[in-house]
């Protein structure tokens, strides 16, 4: 970051007017509801800190008097009270500048997949927006040609000495420059690509294997697929929180896929081979006579494949026997005749049976 006066563009001895006209001139042409542009906004960040610190008269002066500057007062920081005591000889102890490079964050994203996909697996392009190293300055900041300089305020410390005067004596505090922000160095000509954060926001492509088995909710873990770091830093996680999207025809159990067949009261009554097709090809279901609604009816191995472990689970066919509801003439002279034949017994009130409401509460329980 270049020097505050610098920033709003005022000489050092500027009154406390001029830089408030600095940076109202500024703050009409950089502010994020005028100007959309990611550079604008971060020098609208950098002049909306150099005008606190200057319309301050107190942190002017801190600013203006340097890093070695003295200033009486309170007790100051604690943790920098007893880290003169305990943290080093001859002073407060230095902590040194921070790096620039910083970890990326942790991206979450919701990956939705069919039913028919989670038998087996799939592998998938997902396109995400993120942020990612700048390739002008390969994350440095920098604009090519030109490099980070030492900051002129703390001497590349990274961190402002103060002596506070207290009831114990002078005591040696430490804080971070103000200037640098504690990095010791300032980017004097930021890359006009990413306004000198080293990474810019882009689309790319990431190839995701989704194993089989997954359910909604499961989340799958890609590390270093999440955002780039500044200044080059390492990339975050990415986590894809599945969501199995709904299917009109097939349901799921765990490991087992469910469906219902309707068949005619003439196919229960005689038996039928019936093919249909199910998410992952065709089913030959051998329908034995005199099946029941409600029956259920078990095809091994063609469920879906289990997350962990080998294998597959079941399809489980519910049968539904579909009972005609308009019969012409000569079919109901025909079950007249099966009746007859049949000599089938009287409807009558039976023992409670729990199973049967079970059966229609779920089917397939």
């Amino acid at each position: 970051m270049a020097d505050h006066y610098e920033v709003l563009d005022v000489p050092r001895d500027a009154d406390a007017e001029t830089i408030k006209k600095a940076y109202r001139r500024l703050a009409r042409e950089l502010h994020p509801d005028v100007n959309p542009d990611p550079g604008a906004q971060e020098q609208f960040k950098l002049v909306t800190h150099a005008y606190e610190v200057l319309s301050d008269p107190a942190q002017r002066q801190q600013y203006d008097m340097g890093p070695q500057a003295g200033f009486p007062g309170g007790f100051g920081d604690f943790s920098d009270i007893f880290s003169t005591f305990f943290g080093g000889a001859g002073g407060g102890a230095s902590r040194g500048p921070r790096s620039r490079r910083e970890r990326g964050q942790d991206a979450l994203i919701r990956l939705d997949v069919t039913l028919a996909e989670v038998i087996f697996g799939v592998t998938k392009e997902l396109e995400i927006d993120t942020a990612v190293e700048c390739a002008t300055c390969s994350g440095s900041g920098a604009q090519p040609g030109t490099a980070p300089t030492t900051c002129d305020i703390c001497r590349g410390s990274g961190n402002i000495q103060r002596t506070v005067r207290s009831l114990i004596g002078n005591v040696v505090t430490s804080a971070p420059c103000g200037s640098c922000r504690g990095f010791g160095s300032t980017i004097p000509h930021p890359c006009s690509a990413c306004a000198g954060q080293g990474r810019v926001r882009a689309r790319r492509t990431v190839p995701v294997d989704v194993p089989a088995g997954v359910d909604t909710g499961v989340r799958l873990h890609l590390p270093g697929q999440g955002e780039s770091g500044p200044g080059g830093g390492p990339n975050g996680d990415l986590y894809l929180e599945i969501r199995v999207t709904h299917d009109d025809v097939f349901n799921r159990a765990q490991d087992d896929l469910l469906c219902t067949l309707e068949i005619s009261m003439v196919d229960a009554i005689l038996g039928t081979n019936v093919t249909f097709s199910a998410l992952d090809g065709e089913v030959t279901l051998d329908i034995k006579p005199g099946v029941q609604s409600s029956d259920v009816l078990t095809v091994r191995d063609r469920g879906v494949g289990r997350l962990r472990g080998s294998g597959r689970g079941d399809l489980k066919v519910g049968i539904h026997v579909v009972t005609p509801t308009k019969l012409s003439s000569k079919e109901k002279d025909a079950l007249g005749e099966f009746a007859k034949v049949h000599k089938a017994p009287a409807p009558k009130i039976a023992a409670f049976q729990q199973g049967i409401f079970a059966k229609l509460r779920d089917r397939f329980f």
